[in-house]
């Protein structure tokens, strides 16, 4: 159970106790506090009908209800449809322009689009299409909706909306022992408790919940330490700690790898990034997960401790088998180092949707040429094996010979004793070991300037 978690919710104070530590915000939304507006659809993250907009000192963000818990909560401000009018009843622009550019019909997934784009407009947001991946109920379609969007671009925030910033950094953050406060407090429990689950930004423990309707405790909640969110640049690269959301590493990584920015652009939806963390979507050993191949394929070395105990490995050591990490009991990822490097990398996403969608295959490859001869070369790919993997056959086919087509074609048919993938729903074996293969002559015909992503070509 947990202690008592204090929060705002639609501008004024609660305390919560006495409620299981995975209970979600969407079940006491509308089980305890009557406030139904915020639907269940999913339950899993990805329809976006839960929407609601979490506040910290950091600033307001779009979030999934149905898988954030209570002690996530902590010292922030909630606001549901219902707290997005005015104390005296006053629309939203967005409401307001949503009923005039007719944006909703039968209306069950409007309060999550509203919530999405209220958050955006407060934050000066006007990608769109990008605000509304993570609302995929859209029975009136897209037009109506981002016109809606479009005429309250340049409306001012309602004065009601901009309150929660301030109250927020005053609201008394009490400690509670399900959220460490520091990456030394996390090592000495968890040192103690090694058989307890981590839980970061809950996108995929929270299903372990909702849908496998597991028991997780003993638990402990790592959002309360500020020393796991540090973005630094030091002397060995790029250090990203294990609690940065995907959102915040998005800007940064686009200074460096514009193409790893755009598969991230690409990584579930809005919601999702703002919660979603590097160190969880690592420590999570998916197969087909997108963030591992990018840095795979940047040579990416990952910072394990367990107690006052560290040590640093290559990231694509750390993935031993499907399901298997090389991660001792009480032992957990403290943050991430992606050297500095000539940008080189190019990541191909695959899936059956473009948006919002698990991977078919992720490729990302890097190859480093000198005076026509490639010297380096590293292709990373998910979904192609148990494991994020390298294609390293393919890549001595290609080291010490000249960059040209007939090399790479050569590398090409390495690709099988690389990979045996499997055949699902999401694609046959054949064609994934036929477009990872594909994928590499795409990144040569790029490197010399051929244009080949249809999204940008045009008659």
């Amino acid at each position: 159970m947990t202690d008592e978690v204090s929060f705002l919710l639609n501008g004024a104070p609660v305390r919560v106790s006495d409620q299981p530590a995975t209970r979600t915000l969407l079940d006491w939304l509308r089980e305890d506090r009557g406030l139904t507006g915020t639907k269940e659809g999913c339950n899993e993250g990805d329809c976006g009908a839960c929407t609601v907009i979490i506040t910290d000192a950091d600033g307001s963000k779009a979030m999934n209800g149905c898988i954030l818990f209570l002690p996530q909560l902590q010292g922030k401000a909630v606001r549901t449809i219902e707290g997005i009018s005015g104390p005296g009843g006053e629309m939203h622009p967005v409401q307001a322009a949503m009923l005039d550019h007719h944006g909703s019909q039968c209306g069950f997934c409007t309060p999550g689009i509203v919530a999405s784009l209220a958050a955006a407009h407060a934050n000066g947001d006007t990608a769109f299409d990008d605000v509304l991946a993570g609302n995929l109920c859209r029975c009136t379609g897209y037009a109506p909706i981002i016109r809606a969007a479009e005429a309250t671009a340049s409306e001012p925030v309602p004065a009601w909306m901009q309150t929660d910033r301030e109250a927020v950094a005053a609201l008394q953050k009490a400690a509670m022992p399900i959220a460490p406060r520091t990456a030394d407090d996390l090592a000495a429990w968890y040192a103690d408790t090694p058989e307890a689950t981590l839980i970061a930004g809950a996108t995929d423990v929270g299903l372990w919940v909702t849908k496998a309707l597991r028991d997780l405790a003993p638990v402990a909640f790592l959002n309360q330490c500020a020393d796991l969110r540090t973005i630094e640049d030091t002397p060995g690269g790029l250090r990203l700690g294990a609690m940065v959301t995907f959102s915040d590493l998005l800007p940064v990584i686009a200074e460096r790898h514009p193409s790893f920015a755009e598969l991230l652009r690409r990584f579930a939806c809005v919601q999702v990034r703002n919660a979603a963390t590097i160190g969880g979507n690592i420590a999570n050993g998916s197969p087909i997960g997108d963030s591992p191949p990018a840095l795979i394929a940047l040579g990416a070395q990952l910072h394990l401790r367990k107690g006052e105990a560290r040590r640093t490995i290559p990231l694509e050591a750390f993935f031993l088998d499907y399901g298997k990490q090389d991660r001792a009991p009480g032992e957990f990822v403290d943050a991430v180092t992606i050297p500095s490097q000539p940008d080189r990398l190019r990541c191909y996403k695959l899936s059956k949707r473009f948006d919002q969608d698990i991977s078919a295959v992720c490729g990302c490859l890097s190859v480093s040429v000198e005076t026509g001869t490639v010297t380096k070369a590293r292709l990373a790919y998910g979904g192609m094996a148990g494991i994020p993997k390298r294609a390293t056959n393919a890549e001595a086919a290609l080291i010490g010979q000249p960059w040209e087509e007939a090399t790479v074609r050569a590398a090409m048919a390495a690709y099988p004793s690389d990979f045996t993938p499997l055949s699902d729903m999401r694609a046959s074996a054949a064609y994934r070991l036929e477009t990872a293969a594909n994928m590499l002559l795409r990144y040569f015909h790029e490197d010399h300037s051929t244009l080949t992503n249809v999204l940008e070509v045009s008659a």
